[in-house]
């Protein structure tokens, strides 16, 4: 299930960035839509709709395999391995969430990354944690066009200030473009920007 980065041009295998560097890259899809909440703004138009020949897996038994897959590539790379969650998919429960909290701190070597479109629900509150508690290794953004570090409205959820967040190309307010997209390094695995600084990230769309 999880796929190694040398399969996606974009994603790369050998972290070469700051922070993670020496570990290797592998990533995991789950099926859009299923696991992911109904708000996300690109439920109607989610980029795996042009994805048809992705290998997505289901979360019926998902998470002891993944358990043995972990266990498995944390013994073949002594130096650890980053988990990009996720290419299609996203947090679909509590559970869920507890179960990769669970694998950071059996493997102090494993580090997340990856983008929610949770926001406001048990979820997103149980993820934010996860970012709290693993902050040098375990960065997942939250997809919406904000900026990082600045309140948002009258928002009553005390943690919406910590999030690292990743925004559209319409986005205007202070942000980066993603390297990868705009040609400016060779992959995900030899830019880092996104688990390594709080500013808000842009993608291009798909």
């Amino acid at each position: 299930m999880l796929k190694p980065g040398s399969n996606n041009k974009k994603l790369g295998f050998k972290i070469t960035s700051k922070r993670w560097e020496g570990k290797r890259l592998y990533s995991l899809t789950l099926e859009e839509r299923k696991t992911c909440p109904t708000t996300c703004h690109h439920w109607n138009d989610c980029y795996g709709d042009n994805m048809p020949f992705a290998h997505r897996f289901t979360t019926a038994g998902l998470i002891p395999k993944l358990k043995e897959e972990i266990d498995s590539l944390m013994n073949k790379h002594p130096d650890g391995i980053v988990i990009r969650l996720h290419v299609l998919g996203d947090f679909y429960s509590e559970d869920y969430v507890r179960f990769w909290e669970e694998m950071l701190f059996v493997h102090p070597k494993l580090c997340l990354f990856g983008y929610t479109s949770r926001k406001g629900d048990n979820i997103a509150h149980a993820i934010w944690l996860l970012n709290i508690r693993f902050d040098q290794r375990c960065v997942i953004r939250c997809s919406d066009n904000k900026e990082a570090g600045k309140p948002h409205g009258n928002s009553q959820e005390p943690f919406v200030q910590d999030w690292k967040y990743a925004a559209e190309e319409s986005f205007e307010g202070n942000s980066f473009d993603c390297p990868e997209q705009t040609g400016k390094v060779k992959s995900c695995a030899a830019c880092g920007l996104c688990w390594t600084t709080k500013k808000t990230v842009r993608f291009l769309s798909h």
